[in-house]
């Protein structure tokens, strides 16, 4: 007699392959009390975005032709699509699972689709909730200042930022040159975060003409003043007046003051700065030439900018070190010295070593020094915690004094846009635990995306009844099925010909045309 199997639950289910075999043995129709289990994983280009967007809600909707709808997703996250589909170093590609497969989808490329779609179409923002008798001070107006206020405005905070310098935006205004960053972009963007309510005063700034006494009616403040302050070369000759730091010759042709450079100009540094300001001189008229102390591979420049610099003719020397300006018979000249490279440093790159007797003269008009930038924290009450000029936080973005918080380029992290919008929608959604006297200590697992840090302003806002948990779960190459993935090539954006980008700050990467987008 054959022995009878009772099945009272699924878990009685014997292993067996569903994909062979067949289900005669299953008599009683266990199967219709069977339910697919599904979990919302985190993809690893959302986990691999530092401002935290859902890039693949926004790639759905792309598909289904929902251009505004997407740039709307974007926008919950950061107030800055238009910016970082410009100049973010895009980390959420080289996380794309399709990197591995074929080729990384062009995220950063379509972000800024959607962000001048949306400017064409006069598309805007709304605040999401009523507002609150609360005021925040935010000061310093770049991409983490701005990006805390418009997130408390959006909560119904009453902001003021306050900005040091005659025009908004911090260095995403006087740091990024034109051809990289349009003003009007990123004046458009600034202008949706103050329509939301946000006001502003700029030339205040904080230790000299703004005190923080008087700042005290306000319940909360977000110091994000970043690192407008150029290290200095420590050599001689370093303080002649035909030598100046990146960030300055940066910021003045921003600002339409005049900069005499003549022809011969020299950029000492190997980082964004330097690039950026060797074909800020190209396009001044000049002869620009980079010198970096160690090989390209330890360049802490964006490659993408460097190639571009490759492509416009501007020559870059490695393993050369600047020794002393001097001035003989008349001629400005730069002495210098020739490396080979050492054992690793604290850093991990391998420290330059001074060759002997390696030493030679370049005739220079000018010297533009871009060794790393630095954030002048000297009037900061120093019960905040101040460490080697940066100012220490705990995961929140809070200082050790209640009701203030920090972020963007003063803190420990990467000094990226995308880090520093990262850092500001952090705040504000601390800052209003803080004021709404909530329980932040389980907001972190409610909100986060993956392992890497990032948070999820739209699951914070949101009832969590209306949304299914989130899991720490990245969905990597190998967990997927790979045959329902077909090979293709990755849509590449437009570029500014060659022979126009000399006397012109037209924008170099001129995005997708509609078509391919779409």
């Amino acid at each position: 007699m054959a022995e009878q199997i009772l099945l009272r639950t699924e878990k009685d289910l014997p292993y067996q392959a569903i994909s062979l075999g067949s289900m005669e043995w299953n008599r009683t129709g266990t199967w219709r009390y069977l339910r697919p289990r599904f979990d919302n994983k985190v993809s690893p280009c959302n986990e691999g975005c530092p401002a935290g967007q859902d890039i693949e809600g926004a790639m759905v909707l792309i598909g289904k032709g929902k251009v505004l709808e997407a740039w709307d997703l974007f926008k919950e996250e950061s107030p800055f699509p238009g910016v970082c589909g410009r100049v973010c170093y895009h980390p959420c590609e080289s996380s794309c699972n399709r990197a591995e497969f074929d080729e990384a989808v062009s995220i950063n490329a379509l972000e800024r689709f959607l962000a001048d779609e949306a400017f064409k179409h006069g598309r805007r923002v709304t605040v999401r909730r009523e507002r609150k008798t609360e005021k925040v001070a935010v000061i310093g107006s770049g991409p983490a200042g701005m990006t805390c206020a418009y997130h408390l405005a959006r909560m119904g905070y009453a902001v003021t930022v306050f900005e040091a310098l005659p025009v908004l935006g911090g260095m995403l205004r006087v740091g990024i040159p034109e051809y990289r960053l349009r003003k009007k972009i990123l004046e458009a963007e600034i202008d949706q975060i103050l329509e939301l309510g946000v006001t502003t005063e700029i030339n205040s700034r904080f230790g000299e003409n703004l005190q923080q006494k008087d700042l005290k009616e306000y319940a909360a403040l977000f110091f994000a003043l970043g690192n407008h302050v150029s290290k200095k070369l420590g050599v001689p000759g370093e303080n002649e007046e035909w030598a100046m730091s990146g960030v300055e010759f940066l910021r003045k042709v921003s600002l339409g003051k005049e900069v005499p450079t003549g022809k011969k100009v020299v950029i000492i540094g190997g980082g964004n700065t330097a690039i950026d300001a060797a074909r800020t001189a190209l396009r001044l008229g000049a002869k620009p030439a980079v010198l970096y102390r160690r090989t390209r591979e330890e360049m802490p420049a964006f490659p993408a900018e460097v190639h571009e610099a490759d492509e416009e003719g501007i020559d870059i020397s490695f393993l050369v070190s600047p020794v002393r300006l001097v001035m003989e018979n008349g001629q400005k000249k730069l002495e210098c010295v020739k490396n080979r490279l050492g054992p690793p440093d604290e850093d991990g790159r391998r420290r330059p070593v001074e060759v002997k007797g390696s030493n030679y003269f370049l005739e220079v008009d000018q010297v533009l020094t871009a060794i790393g930038e630095d954030a002048d924290l000297a009037a900061l009450p120093k019960k905040i915690g101040i460490q080697d000029n940066i100012i220490l936080t705990d995961e929140r973005g809070a200082t050790k004094q209640d009701g203030i918080f920090a972020g963007g380029d003063i803190i420990h992290q990467p000094h990226t846009v995308a880090h520093a919008i990262g850092s500001g929608k952090r705040a504000a959604i601390f800052i209003d635990c803080f004021l709404g006297k909530k329980k932040w200590e389980g907001v972190f697992d409610a909100i986060r995306i993956g392992e890497r840090g990032s948070l999820s302003m739209r699951r914070y806002l949101r009832d969590e009844k209306e949304q299914p948990p989130l899991s720490s779960k990245t969905v990597l190459l190998k967990d997927l099925n790979l045959d329902y993935f077909e090979p293709k090539k990755r849509e590449k954006t437009t570029r500014l010909p060659m022979g126009k980008r000399r006397g012109t700050f037209e924008e170099v990467n001129l995005g997708f045309p509609e078509e391919t987008a779409l």
